[in-house]
């Protein structure tokens, strides 16, 4: 399998490019407007590249998503968008793209994170009247708050209770019976902690999933290349790989 890696140059980029090597998986040629020196040709602008590929990897930044999906589009490969922070309209455009071509689309490119919102769901239904918190650190550089991940858990227990409001940060006034919370905190060189608690008053529930660096994401991300390869269109996720009734990963690292 031959890929294009989108945000090579990136701290992401470049885990996921030594994952890749590990796997045995070849780089058609990386993007980025600084330089990745990953072996094989580089260049600044996406719409640049000549090579070809099976599939099109993105560790990027949202606003990008439109050429992404023109490119993959274009080239008839498979698309893996391992970025969050999409806007509506660019989500859109992504699913739009799913319908002629294999999308791979996930806030995060962990299986533990979605067993983890699998857990959420669970407990939501189990106490569908707590308060719910849920509490995201991130680094400092990362831009969106709050994270893809965070709003990812928040959607899953809503769906569970049939609705609710989504609170982000907002303290006056505090929080209403129902409101599903997220708090964000921005510090340091961490990859990520999400943490879930439920109140009912008379006891809580926590239930917190925390990553210890991007090699992490690039396992994942190498396990639903394996995943995606050959599939037909459509949108995919981590769940797809997953067979959560049984809790257990197929073939994942």
């Amino acid at each position: 399998m031959k890929v294009i890696l989108v945000g090579a140059a990136g701290r992401m980029g470049r885990a996921v490019a030594r994952a890749f090597d590990e796997a045995g998986i070849g780089l058609a040629a990386s993007v980025d407007i600084l330089p990745a020196n990953l072996g094989c040709n580089h260049y600044s602008r996406l719409n640049d590249v000549k090579e070809g590929a099976d599939a099109v990897v993105d560790f990027s930044r949202p606003s990008l998503t439109e050429e992404l999906c023109r490119f993959a589009l274009d080239r008839r490969a498979a698309l893996i968008i391992a970025t969050t922070g999409q806007s509506e309209g660019q989500k859109r455009t992504i699913e739009e793209a799913s319908a002629h071509i294999p999308v791979f689309f996930c806030s995060n490119m962990s299986f533990g994170v979605s067993l983890f919102a699998s857990l959420a769901g669970q407990v939501a239904a189990a106490f569908p009247y707590a308060d719910v918190e849920i509490v995201e650190a991130h680094r400092g550089g990362k831009e969106d708050a709050p994270s893809g991940t965070a709003l990812m858990l928040a959607n899953t227990i809503r769906d569970v209770r049939g609705g609710g409001r989504i609170v982000c940060g907002d303290r006056s006034g505090g929080r209403r019976a129902g409101d599903i919370g997220i708090s964000s905190l921005r510090f340091g060189e961490g990859a990520g902690v999400h943490e879930v608690i439920f109140d009912t008053g008379f006891q809580r529930v926590a239930l917190r999933h925390e990553a210890f660096g991007p090699e992490l994401f690039a396992r994942g991300t190498v396990n639903a290349l394996r995943f995606i390869e050959g599939k037909e269109a459509g949108l995919y996720q981590v769940n797809d790989i997953l067979d959560l009734k049984r809790n257990a990963p197929l073939k994942c690292t």
